[in-house]
């Protein structure tokens, strides 16, 4: 009888901890900035010392994927890729060849408007200074921009730049990828709910308890305005617009960073894209792909795509959206 009473109030006790510790659980929000871009995480946890040991990790992701993927690092593996591949196969890790892998994935799906031998015009631009290079220098570099220049040796683990001078930037596909390391770690911690975001690339961990995430598209020409709210759950999506970093040159033209890989030249069909997908390395990419393609031919290459949604805001300041979005689906 005693051992009965006993194992009643146990079971009372054990119950009351967890009614108490799921009481206490509650949304914390932290903000940072790493890979030149600010960094946000929205993560439902138990205590403050759970988020902020959750945070730390998510955070040392985004300091990894940097040190490694960066251009901008002389330290980094891409800028030895940069520096050394147009001589001999350079030997990189399981993370930065995935993401190359992806890269000629989507440069193949798009037929080349996707294409991280882009830099190789691109580092010609200054978007801080406001400067950029003469219709020569870009002559010269556009030979040099071609994704199918790159050799990848999958048994090795090695990348071989074929043409003297051709260039990587990885600016349009590893804020995605870094992103998707951060929710692995939150996932691997068993965390259920979560938005973590890397400027225009977010992914969305479960929902937010019950209700859907409210994501916001920005509108291109107003910051505080919004072109289109959407309720959402468990899912990636990213955004490249016009406004993220340009300046307006001597002619009062908007220059800005998405450079077409045919002229060398921003794109200038678009004000913003938006993909709405199932990892953000994937979106992310995409975003550039389907603004350098402009709104018809990039919905023509969403609507095949399986899984994958599309909103462009067009040079005229229309709406666009894929099949599946239109839907309903």
């Amino acid at each position: 009888m005693l051992i009965r009473i006993l194992a009643k109030t146990l079971t009372f006790v054990l119950a009351g901890l967890l009614i108490t510790t799921s009481a206490l659980a509650e949304w914390f929000r932290f903000d940072d900035s790493a890979m030149t871009t600010p960094v946000a995480l929205e993560v439902w946890a138990d205590n403050r010392q759970q988020a902020e040991t959750l945070w730390q990790s998510v955070f040392a992701e985004f300091t990894k994927v940097d040190r490694v993927m960066s251009r901008y690092r002389d330290d980094s593996e891409l800028s030895r890729v940069n520096r050394e591949a147009t001589e001999r196969p350079v030997p990189v890790s399981q993370s930065l060849f995935d993401v190359l892998v992806k890269a000629r994935e989507i440069s193949a799906m798009s037929d080349g408007a996707f294409d991280i031998s882009f830099a190789s015009v691109g580092h010609l631009y200054d978007f801080r200074e406001g400067q950029q290079p003469d219709d020569d220098a870009v002559r010269a570099g556009l030979d040099r921009i071609n994704y199918r220049d790159i050799l990848l040796d999958e048994e090795d683990l090695t990348v071989r730049l074929r043409k003297p001078g051709l260039m990587l930037d990885l600016g349009g596909i590893a804020k995605g990828y870094a992103v998707d390391q951060g929710i692995r770690v939150l996932q691997q911690a068993g965390v259920e709910h979560a938005r973590l975001s890397a400027g225009g690339d977010m992914r969305l961990l479960g929902d937010r308890r019950g209700r859907p995430w409210m994501v916001a598209v920005r509108d291109p020409r107003h910051r505080d305005r919004q072109a289109v709210v959407m309720p959402l759950s468990d899912t990636a999506i990213s955004t490249s617009g016009d406004y993220e970093r340009f300046f307006i040159d001597d002619e009062g033209e908007r220059v800005h960073h998405i450079l077409s890989p045919s002229t060398g030249r921003p794109a200038g069909e678009v004000q913003s894209v938006t993909i709405i997908g199932g990892d953000a390395m994937t979106t992310d990419a995409l975003s550039t792909a389907v603004f350098v393609l402009g709104a018809k031919p990039g919905l023509e290459l969403i609507n095949e795509l399986e899984g994958i949604d599309a909103v462009i805001i067009d040079e005229h300041r229309r709406m666009h959206y894929s099949q599946g979005l239109m839907s309903g689906e």
